[in-house]
């Protein structure tokens, strides 16, 4: 039996551009056809793709959201190299070679139904696919703060979902999760209308202060971004005896832990170890990460 059963879903599919839309600051939404990925992925998982025939190594994508019955799965990247580059100039109609999904998911716990989910840059699409399952599940009352200091690939609007706590005039809102009833605040340093001037553990930490002690023992949180945020969310989560799990994003080359060139050091009981970010990870018990 394989220890590591999210290594069981792995599959590689031709698949097919059916979307792919530009937004400020080389930012892309990427929609492909890609059944068998998109029957497996769990928030967090990621894939490996192919950006383009002159470009052979893949880059790792994580996932923003799926639709298994139209076998679709949707991408947020940054072309912030080569690869990613080429891959912005992909066009809808051409074929990619997709490996996934990849990657240990998150982890819900019954007894945390307050799930508040951090997301800053290209770390938002991962909060976006878990939002997607929570919306699901009526246990569950989570929270998402999402930051960047690039315009938002999306145009905010004002939330009509009430959330107590919060500083006056922080009402801006990503509309995706407004249509799902999901509760959600933006945050940014760059004075964008409606949004939490500060970080996104800033906001939480402030939210967080104002629960009565029995809703904030409810709380878990989930957190993907850049390591000095998820570094901020480890120490946060600490700071208030509450459990996190962290994505981690690391340069990758095999993404199926042959190479090993995407380790970070973990702590394990046995001591510090050096775990592989696509076959232990991505996700991680923040408190474990030794960043």
């Amino acid at each position: 039996m394989n220890a590591k059963p999210h290594r069981d879903t792995i599959h590689v599919e031709d698949a097919k551009i059916l979307a792919h839309q530009a937004y400020p600051a080389e930012q892309y939404v990427l929609r492909v056809h890609a059944p068998r990925c998109a029957a497996e992925a769990k928030p967090g998982s990621f894939a490996h793709l192919t950006c383009d025939p002159q470009r052979p190594l893949r880059r790792p994508l994580s996932i923003m959201r799926t639709d298994p019955e139209a076998g679709w799965v949707e991408f947020l990247y940054k072309a912030v190299g080569a690869g990613t580059a080429l891959l912005a100039r992909r066009r809808i109609g051409e074929t990619l070679s997709l490996m996934g999904p990849i990657g240990k998911p998150f982890e819900l716990h019954p007894e945390r139904r307050r799930a508040v989910l951090l997301g800053g840059g290209v770390g938002i699409p991962p909060m976006v696919f878990l939002a997607s399952r929570l919306r699901r599940l009526a246990q569950y009352r989570p929270f998402a703060v999402l930051g960047s200091e690039v315009p938002f690939p999306f145009t905010a609007k004002p939330s009509a979902i009430m959330v107590p706590g919060l500083p006056e005039g922080v009402i801006a809102t990503m509309p995706l999760l407004e249509d799902w009833g999901i509760a959600a605040r933006l945050t940014s340093l760059q004075g964008y209308a409606g949004c939490h001037e500060g970080y996104v553990t800033d906001l939480a930490r402030h939210w967080l202060q104002t629960l009565p002690d029995e809703e904030r023992e409810q709380v878990e949180f989930f957190a993907c971004g850049p390591h000095p945020m998820l570094k901020a969310v480890a120490a946060l989560a600490a700071e208030f005896g509450l459990p996190a799990q962290v994505s981690l994003e690391e340069f990758m080359a095999c993404a199926v832990g042959g190479c090993a060139g995407c380790t970070v050091r973990i702590a394990t009981p046995e001591g510090p170890a050096m775990k592989r970010v696509c076959a232990d990870g991505p996700v991680f018990a923040a408190e474990s990460v030794l960043f």
